[in-house]
């Protein structure tokens, strides 16, 4: 079974997205500002890539892909909401207000987990 031009399309988008969304965590880790807007405009433009495949049905190296897209982004968002937490906690030290966000037990499961 040959592959289809679309398919390899959705394919190099996914591999694409991956390399992103290694460069976005590289940039949390390092707290890179730059990078991290840059990974946030490449996750964008890659995403509008992927509504047009939205139709095409994923052949099996496709869904590893998505899986292994969808991963990375989820301890991305976690690594995201560690940073947010820490920052509102370092906030409400210097302002004496009293902490209205918790991050919980489960995002610092997470953070070892790296």
């Amino acid at each position: 079974m040959t592959a289809s031009p679309a398919r390899d399309d959705l394919r190099e988008t996914l591999r694409q997205m991956l390399a992103v969304l290694e460069a976005e965590r590289q940039a949390l880790a390092g707290f890179d500002l730059d990078a991290i807007v840059g990974t946030t405009r490449d996750k964008d433009r890659l995403c509008g890539i992927l509504d047009g495949a939205a139709l095409l049905e994923p052949d099996e190296e496709c869904r590893g892909l998505l899986e292994a897209a969808r991963r990375l982004n989820e301890i991305n968002r976690q690594v995201r909401n560690i940073i947010a937490a820490n920052v509102a906690t370092r906030l409400n030290v210097l302002t004496g207000a009293p902490q209205l966000y918790r991050a919980g037990a489960n995002y610092s499961l997470v953070a070892g987990r790296g």
